[in-house]
């Protein structure tokens, strides 16, 4: 299926907890002198501007990244990928996940970003150049299994699907194994929505039962960015979690929680 397009949820709440975190795990990994690498399958077009048309219909980032943009000091990797960004592009925009990894990552580690969608696919690669990263106009699962395990073999694959194909919540925990079989000693960092009807929760149960090794589940619940809408949380599951990653999930955990306690 190729009608996902990230645009119209850019910037959203879900955003903020994927980007903080996959920020602070980066930004853990580079302090190792060795390069490493950073595979991603599911890329978008790596950067927004959130207020194009697709992005003010939903209102998604207003509710996102609009008020949780005061939640992160100014040396957090997180934020200064937004306020790189937005010196660079102007104040609408707002990185995609390769975009923060940018700029994180160092000039020898290595990029591999995969989008099937072909207008979203030509977008990343007009985004991302001279960020050395590599395009892959191709299923990102595909492309990730003959990848793994990558050269440099420290690394991070981020998976990061829409779930439009409704195989995915099937399909994800037979790969994540066979990933992990294959590159024992990766960072799989798995996203996941929070539905109202709960679709991921067989999924992180079958994760759950692989008992893979240092596994950080974390989630955060949210309100509705707009009437209707069926999203209310967002996930987690991560295997070999860096360090920090806990407490930065933590921290996560009571802003989240306290913002929207307030609403109540």
């Amino acid at each position: 299926m190729l009608s996902y397009q990230h645009i119209f949820h850019a910037g959203n709440l879900a955003d903020v907890q994927k980007h903080a975190l996959l920020a602070m795990m980066l930004e853990y990994m580079v302090r190792k002198p060795k390069p490493m690498t950073y595979i991603e399958t599911h890329s978008g077009r790596g950067l927004y501007q959130l207020d194009a048309e697709e992005a003010v219909k939903t209102g998604e980032a207003d509710a996102g990244i609009g008020i949780a943009q005061d939640w992160f000091e100014q040396d957090h990797p997180y934020a200064r990928a937004l306020n790189k960004l937005r010196t660079q592009r102007g104040e609408a925009s707002y990185p995609g996940s390769p975009a923060v990894a940018a700029t994180v990552l160092r000039r020898d580690d290595k990029m591999h970003l995969a989008e099937l969608h072909p207008q979203e696919a030509v977008a990343l690669r007009q985004n991302m150049r001279g960020s050395g990263a590599k395009i892959y106009q191709q299923d990102g699962f595909e492309l990730a299994m003959g990848l793994c395990p990558p050269t440099p073999r420290r690394g991070l694959l981020l998976i990061d699907p829409s779930y439009e194909i409704k195989d995915d919540y099937a399909s994800i925990p037979r790969f994540i194994e066979q990933v992990h079989r294959k590159w024992n000693v990766g960072v799989i960092a798995l996203w996941y929505p929070i539905l109202t009807e709960a679709r991921h929760t067989e999924m992180v149960e079958a994760l759950k039962a692989l008992n893979l090794p240092k596994v950080l589940r974390h989630e955060v619940s949210f309100a509705a960015a707009r009437e209707g809408h069926r999203m209310i949380g967002s996930g987690m599951f991560i295997v070999n979690a860096p360090y920090g990653t806990e407490d930065e999930a933590s921290r996560l955990d009571g802003l989240f929680s306290e913002h929207f306690s307030k609403r109540r």
